[in-house]
């Protein structure tokens, strides 16, 4: 999308650039990176957006004057090509942080759909990430969504048919995961 509206000189408009707030309070071994570089993963996010020429507007959610304080002093010290290098490095070292905890590498395609058992594979699969990546408060949230699906669609349904399996492009191990998935989500 970014390099699309570049070539086609639009602009870009971020939401939700710090997913949901759960960016800007890492864990373990990411905020350990964060925290020996002397930066902060809120202004970063933002900043690593705003460092993009194609991007034109970036709306976050901020809950109090404070955070409304930060944005804009974060703001305000943006632009294109103004992050420096070492600061990419750092955004680089997380961003692999984060895929190798990003446990099930799928990329909502929907190859695998429709599942003869109802079973909704990408939801699940989001829920599932996004719970084990950053833990607390997102693990909660994404444990109430899946609650909130009908039982049919939840990966407790997953009746191991395999038939998801033979037409993931990824290569996922679909029914063998959707057990765990159940697990850490139900």
């Amino acid at each position: 999308g970014l390099k699309y509206a570049a070539d086609k000189g639009l602009g870009v408009v971020i939401m939700e650039p710090l997913f949901g707030g759960a960016l800007a309070r890492p864990g373990g071994a990411i905020a350990e990176i964060w925290s020996s570089a002397g930066l902060d993963p809120v202004d970063m996010a933002l900043q690593w957006l705003w460092n993009k020429p194609e991007v034109s507007l970036v709306l976050s959610g901020m809950s109090d004057l404070q955070q409304v304080k930060d944005n804009i002093a974060s703001a305000s010290r943006s632009g294109a090509g103004a992050i420096a290098p070492e600061a990419l490095e750092t955004v680089a070292r997380v961003g692999e942080k984060y895929a190798e905890i990003f446990s099930i590498p799928c990329t909502k395609c929907r190859y695998c759909m429709p599942c003869p058992s109802g079973v909704e594979i990408p939801v699940n699969f989001e829920y599932y990430n996004a719970a084990v990546m950053f833990g607390g408060v997102t693990r909660t949230l994404h444990r109430n969504l899946y609650a909130g699906l009908p039982e049919s669609q939840r990966a407790a349904a997953c009746t191991q048919c395999k038939e998801c399996d033979e037409k993931c492009p990824q290569e996922i191990a679909i029914s063998e995961l959707m057990q765990g998935v159940h697990e850490e989500l139900g």
